[in-house]
């Protein structure tokens, strides 16, 4: 009989999660937050069946129910927010209004719907607080002192999450098209860097300068001592002109290929034999720092003449280039010309 009696309570467990389903899933009249959610699925089905302006339309009907829906089903059992006056079903409510109006194109989910979600949420909260009455029968109020207090705290709160949330996006943004300002240090801002800082050294500076070593040795390598000596009188327009071509072509997929330039500085390298130059080839960053000003790296290249062919019984003098590695970032300007 025991044995019995605990298989006709197992019988009655499950026969209660069964009712509890049917119920949830089954509506008991036709008008019903359920019936919503059904139109809304077979909205969508045969949205996807249509094409052009019908597909649009039963698209924007499928959104519709949805929303109604999920706002009748949450809103009869609201469940608040801990430390807060907002229900959870408004969170839920305000993400899919979200979706719905920023959704683009092959994207339901954008950077808009992040940012809004909050504020949108926070008004449909604060709606119900202006009407009275339930069902059809409903009039227009002005909240009591007490909640409208509530109502301007939570919307305020709400804007300033939102404005943090669009904050965080630009940052990212600007980081992928400003790869350089990774590696400055922002800690005396209102930015907080999160993960380990992997160099100091700004890629794109150093891609310049490696892209811009073999130009300037090719113009300069085994080339006769008296046209290098002149091309070192103009070495820094001629360095500019050409750190330009390379900056457009090597940093055309990067927004910040406008704040770099290129300089050079030639000093001589032995007082003793004035014929031994210093070339320093300079990519300079002059976009924003953490430090308000510009910063530089520097790749220095030692230039010599060397005895080459001879003409017409004379040894030709020609030029030798060797370049080292490209510096760490100096903060501050270049060295005056």
């Amino acid at each position: 009989m025991e044995l019995i009696r605990d298989l006709f309570g197992l019988f009655g467990f499950i026969g209660e999660i069964y009712d509890n389903i049917k119920d949830f899933f089954i509506p008991k009249r036709a008008f019903a937050w359920q019936t919503l959610v059904y139109l809304s699925i077979f909205s969508w089905l045969m949205s996807s069946l249509s094409t052009g302006v019908v597909k649009s339309a039963i698209a924007f009907c499928g959104w519709a129910f949805l929303i109604a829906g999920t706002a009748w089903y949450t809103t009869e059992n609201p469940v608040l927010i801990p430390g807060t006056n907002m229900p959870v079903g408004a969170l839920v409510t305000g993400f899919l209004v979200s979706a719905f109006a920023f959704r683009e194109p092959g994207q339901e989910i954008t950077a808009r719907t992040i940012v809004f979600w909050p504020t949108i949420s926070a008004l449909i909260t604060a709606i119900p607080e202006f009407f009275e009455g339930t069902g059809t029968e409903f009039s227009t109020q002005v909240p009591k002192i007490e909640d409208r207090q509530k109502i301007i705290i939570l919307v305020g709160s709400s804007m300033v999450v939102s404005c943090w949330l669009q904050l965080g996006f630009v940052a990212n943004k600007w980081l992928q098209e400003f790869p350089s300002l990774q590696t400055d240090n922002f800690r005396r801002t209102f930015v907080v860097r999160t993960e380990p800082q992997i160099s100091q050294t700004p890629r794109n500076g150093v891609l310049i300068l490696n892209k811009l070593e073999p130009i300037v040795k090719e113009q300069i390598a085994n080339r006769p001592w008296s046209e290098v000596e002149q091309w070192l009188k103009t070495a820094n327009s001629r360095v500019n002109s050409l750190g330009r071509e390379v900056i457009d072509t090597s940093l055309r997929e990067f927004d910040e290929k406008s704040l770099w330039r290129t300089e050079a500085r030639v000093s001589s390298l032995d007082q003793k034999n004035p014929d031994i130059y210093k070339l320093d080839l300079l990519s300079i960053w002059s976009g924003p720092s953490s430090t308000g000003s510009e910063y530089y790296l520097r790749k220095s290249c030692r230039v010599e003449p060397i005895n080459g062919s001879k003409r017409s019984g004379e040894v030709l003098r020609v030029a030798e280039i060797e370049c080292g590695r490209s510096s760490k970032r100096i903060m501050g300007s270049p060295p005056a010309l």
